[in-house]
């Protein structure tokens, strides 16, 4: 079984609490709205880091991101995009299962036409009455268990 780390929306913060609930992670997926490269450092100190390009994302350091990276995790295939409505500017090849996205700063994890779509929500500074949260996935083969957690 792999635990794929979820986080999104950290717009510059990293949480002590975030890393320590990453840590032991086979991987982890950032989708988008960093704004500050040292979060990225520290991921990847933590385990192999998949990110893309969130709206906020700007400057030198983030012009190498892309807008949706596929991953691969045993038998599952996952596309990360930061604004789901981005999903119509690309083609889901018909093996993709998942969509880890963030943006709304919502967590939620809903199905649609098959594909299970999972926000982390926003592990950064809280805006409004919204969580501040993060996820996780563990896969094993085919079966994909997405978990939410609501960070202190």
């Amino acid at each position: 079984m792999q635990r794929i780390g979820l986080i999104s929306d950290t717009h510059g913060l990293l949480r002590p609490d975030a890393i320590d609930f990453l840590k032991g992670c086979d991987r982890i997926v950032h989708a988008g709205d960093i704004c500050d490269p040292s979060v990225l450092d520290a991921l990847r100190r933590i385990a192999p880091l998949v990110v893309v390009r969130g709206n906020n994302d700007r400057g030198a350091w983030a012009e190498s991101l892309a807008v949706s990276e596929t991953v691969h995790v045993d038998d599952v295939t996952l596309v990360a995009i930061h604004d789901v409505a981005d999903l119509k500017t690309i083609t889901l090849s018909d093996d993709v299962s998942l969509v880890v996205h963030g943006h709304s700063h919502k967590p939620a994890v809903v199905e649609r036409d098959g594909i299970v779509f999972v926000n982390p929500g926003s592990a950064g500074p809280r805006r409004f009455s919204l969580p501040v949260s993060i996820g996780e996935l563990r896969i094993d083969g085919t079966r994909v268990e997405p978990r939410l957690v609501t960070l202190a």
